[in-house]
């Protein structure tokens, strides 16, 4: 019992003050040893880390797809709104130089050597 209470003791007593730096720094923290070693991690938490990181990557890189997938579909729309808008005009050209059933006539038959082409 006597040991039990000596660590708790031991481990609730405040730290030292340590006195003024002999800089005068004393907003700056106070230095510790050197220890090259303490950085140094398993070979189990490091091969979970790059797990994680795997599944970060790969989350990160669909997210990126679906972002270019959405604005190639935007960009796309967008080609084909010009596209059929300039068929329109041209169209409203030859209604202007032509009859109206011949301009009907020559619709309907670019329509047939479109679907004919592609």
């Amino acid at each position: 019992m006597s040991t039990t209470t000596a660590a708790v003791a031991a481990t609730a007593a405040p730290a030292k003050p340590l006195g003024m730096r002999k800089n005068g720094k004393q907003w700056h923290e106070t230095k510790k040893a050197f220890r090259p070693g303490s950085g140094v991690t398993s070979y189990e938490k490091r091969a979970k880390q790059r797990v994680e990181m795997a599944a970060v990557k790969a989350k990160e890189k669909e997210m990126k797809d679906e972002k270019e997938a959405e604005r190639q579909r935007r960009i796309q729309a967008i080609r084909d709104k010009r596209a059929a808008k300039e068929e329109r005009e041209r169209y409203e050209m030859l209604q202007a130089k032509m009859h109206k059933k011949r301009v009907e006539r020559l619709k309907r038959r670019e329509k047939r050597n479109k679907m004919l082409n592609s």
